[in-house]
């Protein structure tokens, strides 16, 4: 645990870092324009998908007989609405671990982690097919599990659970990319899979405060690239 405290302090100080800086704003931006644009064009076919899936519900045969219509129009929408935040979060975790990523983990590496030889176990192919299943598993996970977010208890939970697996799985990778062998990163991902999941979970919470969304793509990768280096350093150290 105090591994992962430490990755989660220094991922913090170098959060304010001006290039880290730099990096704040755009992964979210870009996967809001996209989804907004996407929106924009799709937006009433969504609606209509939306709609004749609550039409299997009696609740909305009540609301057509009392004429109250437009309340579950208004209620379509905001499902709707709240369904494109998550997807549009996950799209900016996807952009910041494929594109800034390389960005970032040469920031640390070069100030925290210099004597690190660079063995570049991963590829740039390797990192998009790790994040699109990543992503795939995900959605997957997310859609399988909607009928337990109906129990309270569930519907707190499962974001976090899931969110932690993508968090850890969509970083771990880019974070050893260049440092770390094929060997190296198959013995790290079994010894020290558990801390990379707590850590998953413990910033998986950020997703529940709107605003630190902005900030959580760039600090959830700072701090997987913490961890992942202090690992790889521990794991070449005990081989010698």
């Amino acid at each position: 645990m105090q591994d992962t405290f430490n990755a989660l302090f220094k991922a913090l100080k170098c959060l304010f870092h001006p290039k880290m800086l730099s990096l704040i704003l755009w992964p979210m931006l870009l996967a809001t324009i996209f989804w907004g644009g996407t929106a924009y064009y799709f937006w009433h076919d969504w609606i209509n998908i939306l709609t004749n899936f609550a039409g299997q519900f009696n609740a909305t045969d009540y609301l057509q007989r009392h004429e109250l219509n437009w309340i579950a129009g208004y209620f379509i929408s905001f499902i709707l609405f709240m369904l494109l935040l998550p997807v549009i979060y996950t799209t900016a975790l996807l952009i910041t671990s494929i594109f800034a990523m390389p960005l970032m983990v040469n920031h640390i590496a070069s100030r925290d982690f210099p004597n690190l030889e660079l063995k570049h176990g991963g590829t740039v192919a390797g990192s998009i097919w790790n994040g699109l299943i990543a992503i795939l598993i995900y959605v997957i996970l997310w859609v399988v599990t909607i009928p337990l977010w109906l129990f309270t208890p569930f519907a707190v939970l499962i974001p976090i659970v899931l969110t932690a697996y993508l968090n850890q799985r969509l970083f771990r990778y880019d974070a050893l990319a260049d440092h770390a062998s094929a060997p190296e990163f198959e013995t790290i991902m079994e010894r020290s899979s558990t801390k990379f999941y707590v850590m998953g979970a413990a910033l998986a919470l950020l997703q529940f405060v709107p605003i630190l969304q902005f900030f959580t793509p760039v600090y959830i990768g700072l701090a997987f690239i913490y961890l992942s280096l202090a690992e790889l350093e521990v794991l070449r150290k005990s081989s010698t």
